[in-house]
């Protein structure tokens, strides 16, 4: 049985003038002339991959796409239509990402984080609603350093992210701090693994990690303001996160930090350098 969207070993069965037919009687499909390795003979076998061309036909290639069905993998958008967007999947007809499939807009040149699927009729397509294909994670423990891709938004809750592009994790909305967008990659600490195997992640070290790194941006943000910050660290959180892209805490320990050292100095409306 020819299967779409997967790698398979097929035996060519037949040749044409534009290629070889590979398969068996009731089930073939063509390995176009300039994929045919040279010196192959019929009965012999070669690996595949089977897709849809541009006229709908089922087709054979030796390339090697960079996703495969039921996987998952960040692809460049090439171009934006009115029915959907075009993502570069390394072969030379793109793979077409409906609107419907999409959690946010795209943009031509952006990357993000798609799964492949087969749709309603029957061909091959990308969907960025890739929850249902992350796994729990059991190879992480508290405090580990990961990286993944942002694959969706919810002002009410947080980010959603793909650590390593296939575990689930959440850095919730009490963590963000700055604006996020979806195909984002991002650095973050693990904070917690929820008893589903699914992560709580953070941007930010641990508190006395992260300390003295906050302190440095305070003091470089207070030097931009000519050395007096028009406020001190009873600001309200909304301001220190437009300035400082950190809670209210944090600013408070950077600050604690920098008075320590006597780099600074507050006053009632204001912090100072010394």
């Amino acid at each position: 049985m020819i299967r779409l969207g997967e790698y398979q070993t097929l035996s060519i069965i037949s040749e044409t003038d534009f290629g070889v037919y590979l398969g068996d009687a009731d089930n073939k499909v063509l390995l176009p002339k300039k994929q045919v390795p040279e010196g192959i003979k019929k009965g012999e076998e070669i690996r595949v991959f089977v897709y849809r061309d541009s006229q709908d036909r089922l087709i054979s290639t030796t390339n090697e796409p960079k996703i495969t069905l039921g996987e998952m993998a960040v692809l460049t958008v090439n171009e934006v239509g009115k029915i959907g967007a075009f993502l570069d999947w390394g072969l030379e007809k793109d793979l077409f990402l409906p609107f419907k499939e999409q959690t946010d807009r795209v943009t031509p040149g952006n990357a993000y984080l798609v799964a492949l699927y087969i749709d309603k009729s029957s061909r091959l397509a990308a969907t960025m609603r890739v929850h249902d294909y992350l796994m729990p994670a059991n190879c992480y423990g508290r405090d580990a350093m990961v990286s993944g891709v942002i694959y969706g938004i919810n002002e009410e809750i947080g980010a959603f992210v793909a650590v390593d592009n296939k575990y689930f994790g959440l850095i919730p909305r009490k963590e963000i701090h700055e604006k996020y967008r979806v195909g984002q990659v991002v650095e973050a600490r693990v904070t917690e693994v929820r008893d589903d195997g699914k992560l709580n992640l953070s941007p930010k070290k641990k508190a006395y990690l992260q300390m003295d790194e906050d302190a440095e941006l305070i003091l470089k943000v207070i030097e931009e303001y000519d050395g007096v910050l028009p406020y001190n660290d009873k600001a309200s959180p909304e301001i220190i996160s437009r300035d400082f892209k950190m809670s209210k805490n944090a600013f408070k320990r950077g600050v604690g930090r920098l008075l320590k050292s006597g780099k600074v100095e507050i006053t009632e409306k204001s912090i100072r350098l010394k």
